[in-house]
């Protein structure tokens, strides 16, 4: 459909990121996907020119087109002295990058697949977690075996990589249950289902709450004293404590295998709070700390740290904003 030729579509390796990818594929003809996280952008680990497409990321120096829906993205262009109006493509807050992507090129006259739809539908369910009930989000739509597929173990990330690009072509030409039945994606989703096991177990060994939290609302599940990044769905803990409202992980961070003193925090709504009318915004809270972005219902960020020492120090204050910030949102 577009006369512009791209050479590459940048976008975010999950589930949102693939369906954004593929509805771009289809609409420019550009079969050739780089996936990365918001931190290489951020960091300019990835060159991006004007020949590239960006999906479900920060907005790098440079792009041909780029498609978003993080509020904190948005605001990052605005604070660079850039009109966002001026740039190709879409940003819009909805429940996903796909449906930002779906709804452009619908309107510039794509004449998309008939699943492409419900495919975006899916996507709009998983990234925003818009589930009403633990039982919700655990049953088994194709949707979710999918996104089970891409969270499943890899040996390198050039498996990685292979696996989520022959996705993408995937998505783009079939439907979800399609896919889900696909003899590779569906060996990568027993892979997943036989590490859950673990994650739950690692959950639970790395679970405590504040003292403060006497109603046990704000899980916070902290990994930094592994050697090696714990493979963990933190959403998994709500089949421990399904009373929650929230959870918070920290991590350390690795560099080509080496822990640093880095450390990445996470934090998200449980499904409890879930069609409730309240003030509780994740992104917001991340952004008052200028660690990271993300949506009202989950969040990240990054804290930098140049010793073992101030890591603690810095966890400890970040821990304790985040807390103090969490009781002043009204939880509805």
């Amino acid at each position: 459909m577009s006369e512009e030729v791209f050479d590459r579509i940048v976008t975010h390796s999950d589930f949102d990121g693939i369906v954004s990818a593929a509805i771009c594929s289809l609409a420019t003809g550009c079969d050739r996907v780089i996936f990365t996280g918001p931190n290489s952008i951020a960091r300019a680990e990835i060159s991006v020119g004007p020949s590239d497409i960006v999906c479900d990321l920060p907005y790098p120096l440079d792009c041909g087109m780029w498609f978003d829906h993080h509020p904190g993205n948005l605001e990052a262009v605005r604070l660079r002295g850039i009109d966002p109006a001026g740039i190709p493509g879409r940003f819009d807050e909805k429940p996903s990058c796909a449906r930002v992507v779906l709804e452009y090129f619908t309107e510039e006259g794509l004449d998309l697949p008939a699943h492409i739809a419900e495919t975006v539908d899916e996507a709009d369910m998983i990234d925003s977690f818009d589930y009403r009930s633990v039982a919700e989000w655990r049953e088994e739509t194709p949707g979710k075996l999918v996104d089970m597929s891409i969270k499943s173990d890899f040996r390198d990330f050039r498996e990685q990589t292979r696996f989520l690009q022959r996705l993408t072509e995937m998505v783009a030409r079939m439907p979800l249950p399609e896919i889900a039945s696909d003899g590779e994606v569906a060996s990568r989703i027993e892979s997943y289902r036989a590490g859950e096991e673990k994650m739950v177990k690692l959950i639970e060994d790395s679970v405590s709450f504040l003292d403060e939290d006497a109603g046990h609302e704000l899980i916070i599940m902290d990994f930094t004293h592994h050697k090696r990044k714990p493979r963990v769905i933190r959403n998994l803990a709500y089949m421990l404590y399904p009373e929650a409202l929230g959870a918070m992980t920290i991590n350390s961070l690795f560099q080509r295998g080496t822990k640093t003193n880095d450390i990445s925090i996470t934090i998200s709504l449980s499904m409890n709070m879930t069609g409730h009318d309240h003030g509780k915004d994740m992104g917001e809270i991340v952004r008052s700390l200028d660690i990271g972005d993300g949506h009202a219902g989950a969040a990240a960020g990054t804290v930098h740290c140049s010793s073992k020492e101030q890591m603690l120090r810095e966890k400890k204050r970040v821990i304790a904003e985040i807390w103090s910030m969490w009781k002043a949102m009204p939880a509805g």
